[in-house]
């Protein structure tokens, strides 16, 4: 009967790592071609590794299988011990007469084993061969973020690191660098605790409007693979805000916005909406408002689902019928009735994002806005309702609801000094600068690779014939463009391979870069033992190889073939033969001695 084996070789990051004999993965490819030479001309051999490639699912026979076993490099991507033997099981299928043997070659790290037990199957045997690298430390990019979403040209910007010790020693003085741009931005340098994370912040500014290619690297050696930490972000040039007037123009909006010029105000009355260009403001005013029509209600409810961000200045002497119709389309509260009753703001929330950086020391008598004409709203359970500020009876002067992936500022009352003192207050330009700011859609700084990911993106056009491009300097793939009513959603598979950042392209132009980092379980460099591994195989024996110096090949014979008695069979006739001959001795010479007590008579 033919034998056919499948040889797993580990080609991770971890497979780097060295011990007395080279590189974990030069010692792999050895140990392969030695359980390949095992078996004879006639066998069968599937060779595996993490990047299960087309290329390999078929059956090799010996010289092709070695000449298999040359190719072999590092790959990014890492594989679970269940997640290899079930690849197997196609290949397995089309020989059922033929002996199964799975032999997997790996360090065997923690992150391989599998998430539940393994079922036993009777037709595989099933062996492993452990290679143990040298003790090393090993010191890895964790994450990075931002101390605030919002990038303008010039700004001074924040960048939180936490890094990560992986091993049971103290990390000192670990040099940190960044780069924007290929241009170095900010130094630093970390010590972190033995199985620990710590942070430090990077400040750095000067840059200009644009996508930003950062790369934050450091300094740990031998292990090299996940020094490098890839991220981008946009810096917006501008932002674009619409102002919906039910009157006239709002002079203190108006003021507000126009006094810094990164802000770009666009005016229009209520019955000259552009529907189909209001993707194209991240925020919407609706400034008094009254007559809000079914079409425009709709539109408005689409945009905020899709991202978004809606602030309503109601108008207190018309109806509130439209208002209160359009709202609850929205999920949030409505008008219950319209009070003509001074009343004092009297709670703030300085933990929501809009008052964050506003107040560097709170004071304790803080001067609060007053209403004299409000709106009370409703006060429902069923909605998302976070207060900015309250007066006396939890009435709401200013609320943020989320509605999908955008939100809704509802105020209790217009911007005119009849009705309050809100658009003179102090706090009114922080608040509005804020909630504009934060209307910017900033996508994520990374994604991992090796997993399914959907990109949510601004809708993006196309004609016919053109496609998107998604690349960087070495790499170049056509990635999957599914479209929404709102948004479009970028597909990536398996297309990325290597950590870096890349373009996204339609034509010539440049749509976003999209950056992508290692999932980060390959820089533990913690072992599973033999123990933890069996536990996983509770219903079928494995065999564990010993790797000390030599070849397998005779190893794998002799479990293959059995044990040979011969050997046996020759001691055990040595044995009793010599006990023979100690017995004929002993017996001889007993019989031989006179009897001491004898006597003639």
């Amino acid at each position: 009967t033919e034998n056919t084996s499948l040889i797993y070789i580990d080609n991770s990051y971890s497979m780097e790592a060295v011990n007395q004999e080279g590189t974990l993965l030069d010692e792999a490819k050895r140990r392969a071609r030695e359980i390949a030479s095992a078996y004879s001309l006639n066998d069968k051999f599937q060779l595996l590794t993490n990047d299960f490639a087309g290329k390999y699912q078929s059956l090799m026979s010996l010289e092709e299988f070695q000449t298999a076993v040359d190719e072999v490099s590092i790959s990014p991507v890492n594989r679970k011990i269940d997640q290899i033997i079930s690849r197997q099981k196609d290949v397995f299928l089309k020989e059922p007469n033929s002996r199964k043997t799975i032999y997997l070659i790996s360090d065997f790290q923690k992150n391989t084993l599998p998430a539940a037990i393994l079922p036993a199957d009777s037709t595989v045997k099933t062996r492993l061969i452990r290679l143990n690298s040298n003790a090393q430390p090993n010191i890895s990019i964790d994450s990075v973020w931002f101390s605030t979403a919002i990038h303008k040209p010039g700004d001074s910007e924040k960048l939180i690191v936490r890094l990560r010790n992986n091993s049971d020693e103290e990390a000192v003085n670990i040099p940190v660098k960044l780069q924007v741009n290929k241009a170095q931005k900010a130094i630093a340098s970390m010590t972190i605790k033995p199985r620990s994370t710590e942070t430090d912040t990077l400040n750095f500014s000067g840059l200009s409007s644009g996508w930003q290619e950062a790369e934050l690297a450091i300094t740990d050696f031998p292990v090299v693979f996940d020094d490098k930490f890839y991220f981008s972000f946009n810096v917006q040039s501008s932002l674009s805000l619409l102002i919906i007037n039910g009157k006239k123009e709002n002079e203190y909006l108006n003021s507000v916005y126009r006094s810094d010029p990164f802000f770009k105000v666009l005016n229009v009355s209520a019955g000259n909406i552009n529907y189909s260009g209001l993707s194209e403001h991240p925020m919407v005013i609706l400034n008094e408002v009254a007559e809000i029509s079914d079409g425009l209600g709709q539109q408005l409810v689409n945009y905020i689902r899709s991202g978004g961000n809606l602030i309503v200045f109601p108008d207190l002497e018309n109806d509130q019928s439209a208002l209160k119709k359009f709202l609850a389309s929205a999920g949030t509260d409505i008008p219950v009735q319209v009070l003509n009753t001074e009343s004092k703001v009297s709670i703030i929330n300085l933990e929501h994002p809009v008052f964050q950086s506003v107040f560097e020391d709170v004071p304790k008598q803080i001067d609060l806005p007053v209403a004299k004409k409000y709106i009370r709203y409703s006060s429902l359970n069923t909605t998302n309702r976070q207060v900015l500020l309250e007066m006396p009876g939890k009435v709401s002067f200013l609320s943020e609801y989320r509605l999908g992936s955008g939100k809704i500022y509802l105020s209790a009352v217009p911007l005119s000094s009849e009705t309050s003192n809100f658009a003179r207050h102090s706090v009114f330009v922080p608040i509005m600068y804020q909630t504009a700011l934060l209307s910017l859609r900033n996508q994520n700084l990374f994604y991992k690779l090796n997993r399914e990911q959907q990109i949510q993106l601004p809708k993006i056009s196309l004609n016919s014939n053109q496609t998107l491009k998604l690349r960087n300097e070495i790499f170049e793939a056509i990635p999957d463009l599914r479209q929404n009513e709102n948004f479009s959603q970028l597909y990536i598979a398996d297309q990325i391979r290597q950590a870096g950042n890349y373009q996204l392209l339609k034509g010539d132009s440049l749509i976003a870069v999209l950056s992508f980092n290692e999932a980060g379980s390959e820089s533990d460099m913690s072992y599973a033992s033999d123990e933890q591994i069996k536990t996983f195989f509770p219903e079928q024996k494995i065999d564990i190889l010993n790797t000390d110096p030599g070849s397998l090949t005779n190893a794998v014979k002799s479990i293959n073939q059995g044990t040979s008695l011969w050997k046996v069979c020759l001691i055990l006739a040595l044995v009793f033969f010599a006990a023979e001959i100690l017995l004929i001795r002993f017996y001889k010479g007993t019989q031989s001695k006179p009897l001491n007590n004898s006597r003639i008579y």
